[in-house]
């Protein structure tokens, strides 16, 4: 089963998203939009962003990356 994404009021007619996984766990929150609609632009652009998105590692090794597919792309440093 795919996350699910849920639009919600913050008060002063304010709005954002999560991303919660199956399991209930949020994954994302968005930041504050005006209006609906701009949430729903947000969920848009990271529906189509997130599959090709590049993983960028800022750690500096203090910490192992998870491993990447053989045909997942980097961004260079």
């Amino acid at each position: 089963m795919a996350g699910i994404f849920e639009i919600d009021e913050a008060g002063g007619k304010k709005y954002f998203f999560k991303l919660t996984a199956p399991d209930g766990t949020v994954v994302a929150v968005s930041p504050l939009f005006n209006t609906i609609k701009g949430a729903a632009a947000g969920i848009k652009a990271v529906r189509e962003n997130a599959a090709t998105g590049l993983v960028v590692d800022k750690s500096q090794g203090r910490g192992k990356a998870a491993p990447q597919k053989a045909a997942a792309r980097q961004a260079p440093s």
